[in-house]
């Protein structure tokens, strides 16, 4: 557990723990094309990954859709990486499906198993309450006893107390999700916005947790901002350049205060339709990967 992880390390991106924060990225069960990908489309992502952004831990959202926990386990054992397994919990059926996913493919590949999220930021969406997500949790842990299983969430949703329920019910693997792209920031003040929304999702579990804290390992479950081709969202104007100045100042500045990292995301997803934000107007939502679709780097990612 990383618990040196405080918030004091998040009160200004120039403050480095002694031990830097691991790199992963979310990464997508579809093809550019839209077909599901195959044991071999994610051993070609990871040997990627691994070459052009020092990776090898991803992170998925769902287990039985595309058989991403079937396909993604074997390449992670023949590529050295580790997998982020996910259960969508918001309906019966689709916690069901992810959960009989992971009944078949779980047991032989723990070794490669870093954690399983139940929920994707389910309530900030306010699709189920705290106490029923906590539910799934425990059903999940119950069935996974020598597997981590947590949750990943909005960032405002652990420092609102919503999660309350979640810390107080000793679920110990809390990502917490921050966009300053979302929230309609300019470049300018991203990183400012970026680590203030870090900085209240821990201290807030950390004073709910109290003494437990030091068993919590607290993530930031997704960042990122949309390079050339992409939708701006109020101040916040998407652009390469932009998108690897967040990656230098923002990202960079996290991992070096010793935050793990997961990035939204590794590849451009050009099978994505456009979707409307909260804004009401249509964002497009093809363009937010470090590398393209073709698995190229966009910019340098040395930190």
């Amino acid at each position: 557990m990383r618990a040196s992880i405080l918030p004091l390390a998040l009160a200004a991106p120039a403050v480095v723990s002694a031990t830097n924060g691991t790199l992963g990225l979310s990464l997508g069960d579809k093809n550019a094309d839209g077909s599901c990908k195959a044991t071999s489309d994610y051993e070609a992502d990871f040997a990627a990954l691994k070459s052009l952004a020092n990776s090898t831990i991803v992170r998925t959202y769902s287990s039985s859709e595309c058989d991403t926990a079937a396909n993604i386990l074997p390449a992670a054992q023949s590529s050295g990486v580790k997998v982020v397994l996910g259960v969508w919990p918001d309906t019966d059926a689709s916690f069901n499906q992810d959960f009989s996913a992971l009944q078949s493919a779980v047991p032989g590949n723990e070794a490669v198993i870093d954690a399983i999220t139940v929920g994707s930021e389910a309530l900030y969406r306010g699709d189920m309450t705290a106490d029923a997500l906590l539910a799934r949790i425990n059903q999940v842990k119950s069935a996974f006893p020598s597997t981590t299983v947590g949750t990943a969430d909005s960032w405002n949703k652990y420092a609102d107390g919503t999660a309350d329920p979640l810390i107080q019910g000793n679920v110990t693997y809390l990502m917490a999700n921050a966009f300053a792209y979302w929230q309609g920031s300019p470049i300018s003040n991203a990183t400012n916005v970026y680590f203030s929304d870090m900085q209240g999702a821990m201290q807030h579990i950390k004073q709910v947790a109290g003494s437990n804290f030091k068993n919590i390992r607290v993530l930031n479950g997704e960042t990122g901002w949309p390079t050339d081709g992409g939708t701006n969202y109020a101040a916040a104007e998407a652009g390469t350049a932009n998108a690897a100045e967040f990656w230098q100042d923002g990202v960079c500045a996290m991992l070096n205060s010793g935050v793990d990292v997961f990035y939204f995301e590794a590849f451009d997803e050009s099978w994505k339709p456009d979707s409307t934000g909260d804004n009401g107007q249509v964002s497009n939502e093809q363009h937010w990967g470090l590398l393209t679709a073709s698995r190229t780097a966009k910019f340098n990612m040395t930190c």
